[in-house]
């Protein structure tokens, strides 16, 4: 039974079929014609059979190797390769269909050429996952033939499970990116606070809130006008990526949902903050508070955030910001920099959960990361023809305004703000990180 099913018939051999039944069509009306037909089907009947055994008969075998990767990034464009020798001694038509996983769905994909005798060749393709998990690649389909009319397929029993990650490939890109950027920052957070027996650092121009016993009298006659001293410190504070797992974080763009979009850019802002000697952190949460990695700075912490992050998902609840204030509260005694991945869609959404976050902002930094639809755009941008074309473009505007209305609206209350594509994100994020620490926000 196995040999049975090993065997295939080509187009190819189909096609010629074909035109030998056509040639004999037209050797009824013209006799020259028909005796044409006769040597091509006996010329067919001899190739086939011919072929049949080339590619049966000898014990040699074509192999197939995977040079796949460990794991996958999510988001990405992840190399693969495929490595075909033929050991037969003599050419052969090669075609390799890999089972690939359902989630890619490469139903039409697979690798054809003739190849000589003991020859190698390599393919390299690309794939793009966009849902972290595990990844099951089935076996390799091998058909080989001599001349094309018929092939015998040589399934090489290799399962395989790759799991797909967050996004590590861009930790390297921005961490490269902010170093370029800010060469002069190495690590040690120099936060500025007024009244404490700390290293002084300079004198600066008085601003309300300042601390009257810090005034530098002698600076200030010589400006005419009040000038402060001002220390610093060195610390290694928390950065916290707070990620909502709620029904508004499902929302797709580029086959990526914003769920995906939070979690590979929190890795990002967390291994720059490890590199700039701070801690980082990780809060997830929806209805209740589902992991919390401890802020830390040793070695393997990216690993645990980026375990933590592996299988998390949304559900169609909206989150409790309530119990999120709660258990900050309780838990983060020292004051940290909280980077909420969040995502408001009305001003009616901001306003149900802006008393937590007001309450959260008395005692942390916080950065509240919201999404610009960016399908919204190609709505109001584009020319209206229809009634329906203006319906839309009305409603489009309309969510882009309470977009603005919830920004202005946070910033109200001293909350910071990135307001983004979701492609554009990581680097948004990047450079708000840098500008808090070059301002001594935090």
């Amino acid at each position: 039974m196995k040999f049975f099913t090993s065997i295939f018939f080509s187009n190819r051999f189909f096609y010629v079929g074909l035109f030998i039944a056509f040639s004999y069509v037209i050797g009824f009306f013209m006799q020259p014609i028909l005796y044409v037909a006769q040597l091509l089907l006996l010329a067919y009947i001899v190739i086939t059979i011919l072929d049949f055994f080339l590619i049966y008969l000898p014990k040699t075998s074509v192999f197939v190797t995977r040079i796949y990767p460990e794991r996958f990034s999510n988001g990405d464009e992840n190399n693969m390769q495929l490595l075909v020798e033929n050991k037969y001694q003599f050419p052969l038509y090669i075609r390799v269909i890999d089972e690939f996983p359902v989630q890619f769905q490469l139903r039409e994909l697979q690798f054809k050429t003739h190849f000589k005798s003991s020859q190698k060749k390599k393919y390299d393709f690309t794939v793009k996952p966009t849902e972290r998990g595990a990844y099951r690649f089935g076996n390799i389909n091998i058909f080989i033939s001599f001349f094309g009319l018929v092939e015998r397929r040589i399934k090489q029993v290799n399962k395989l499970e790759i799991a797909c990650y967050p996004s590590y490939l861009q930790l390297k890109q921005f961490q490269l990116y902010s170093t370029a950027q800010h060469q002069n920052q190495f690590g040690m957070k120099r936060i500025r606070k007024i009244g404490t027996n700390t290293e002084f650092e300079n004198i600066k121009n008085y601003t309300i809130g300042d601390e009257y016993r810090l005034i530098n009298w002698k600076a200030t006659a010589k400006a005419n006008r009040l000038m402060v001293n001002q220390f610093q410190e060195e610390k290694s504070q928390p950065v916290y990526s707070v990620i909502d797992l709620g029904r508004t974080m499902r929302m797709p763009f580029d086959g990526l949902k914003l769920l995906d979009y939070s979690i590979n850019s929190s890795l990002v802002v967390a291994n720059i903050s490890i590199q700039k000697n701070e801690k980082a952190g990780l809060i997830t949460f929806n209805k209740t508070i589902q992991d919390h990695v401890v802020a830390d700075k040793k070695n393997h912490q990216m690993q645990l955030i980026l375990e933590k992050l592996y299988n998390v998902e949304t559900n169609f609840l909206e989150s409790d910001f309530g119990r999120l204030y709660a258990y900050i509260k309780r838990k983060l005694t020292q004051r940290s920099l909280l980077f909420i991945y969040t995502n408001f869609e009305t001003i009616d959404g901001l306003e149900r959960q802006l008393p937590y976050l007001k309450l959260i902002k008395k005692s942390h930094v916080v950065v509240l990361i919201l999404f610009k639809n960016s399908e919204l755009n190609k709505l109001t941008n584009q020319k209206a023809q229809t009634t329906t074309d203006i319906y839309n473009q009305t409603i489009a505007e309309k969510f882009n305004f309470d977009k603005e209305l919830i920004i202005n609206r946070l910033h109200q209350f001293g909350i910071l703000t990135i307001y983004c594509e979701p492609k554009e994100l990581s680097i948004h994020l990047i450079n708000k990180y840098l500008e808090i620490k070059a301002r001594g926000i935090f």
